[in-house]
């Protein structure tokens, strides 16, 4: 199982929230690059990276983080928020993203997401599943869909979708354990995806339990900067599996 951390931007600072609030925002470092850095010394290939700011806009924001990391580091890099058109997504692939995920975009205009899952190919482009009740919420998670989860990712796995990344948005940044039931029932009834969770991570002894659910990665939060986790340990888990 792959063990992303995550930088979340806002105003170009590493930044955590509860729930989804934008209200609740803790800084917990002004330069991001520091702490890309940080997991890159303690043998973490890869970063979730999302741009709060752009999920709240129309439009990618902080792009130049993005390619201050990737031109700075070998991480490999997830790109979410804000992306919801060709020149965006250009631009984040432009600026040294890996893959990018789509999470607003793939509810609110299928067709263009199903177009780059068909221009890009499924390794590039991850559908970010992210749900409260069991329904998908977009928007930075201001906005609740009519779409149900499972379905909704079964859809997109019809279409060629194989990475998947879901977040219990009751659960992000609660420290109170993630969604094992939740990860369950998408593997059971969503075969063959390659399914990354996230939200809720509060202890090192989740990693694995996650990892013998058949989770393929797990990203890692407000645990690591609330020092619950140590990039330490993270280390040490990596170097056992390799």
């Amino acid at each position: 199982m792959r063990i992303i951390p995550a930088i979340d931007i806002i105003e170009g600072k590493c930044v955590r929230l509860s729930k989804g609030d934008y209200n609740t925002k803790i800084i917990y470092n002004e330069n991001p690059l520091e702490v890309a850095k940080s997991f890159e010394a303690h043998g973490i290939e890869y970063l979730h990276l999302v741009d709060l700011d752009g999920a709240k806009s129309n439009q990618i924001v902080n792009y130049k983080i993005l390619e201050q990391i990737a031109s700075q580091t070998n991480l490999k890099i997830d790109f979410g928020g804000g992306l919801k058109s060709d020149v965006d997504l250009k631009i984040a692939f432009e600026s040294g993203a890996s893959q990018i995920t789509g999470g607003s975009i793939a509810v609110k205009n299928r067709a263009i997401f199903e177009k780059w899952i068909a221009e890009y190919g499924s390794n590039k482009i991850i559908l970010g599943a992210d749900a409260n009740n069991e329904k998908v919420a977009v928007s930075g998670w201001l906005e609740e869909s009519n779409e149900d989860l499972v379905p909704f990712i079964k859809n997109y796995q019809n279409k060629g979708i194989q990475y998947v990344i879901c977040t219990d948005i009751a659960k992000d940044g609660m420290l109170e354990g993630p969604s094992f039931d939740l990860y369950a029932k998408i593997l059971a009834e969503s075969r063959g995806i390659k399914l990354i969770a996230s939200g809720g991570i509060s202890t090192f002894d989740e990693l694995p339990k996650l990892a013998e659910l058949g989770c393929e990665g797990t990203i890692i939060g407000k645990a690591i900067y609330e020092g619950r986790i140590s990039l330490k340990e993270l280390e040490n888990y990596i170097l056992e599996k390799c």
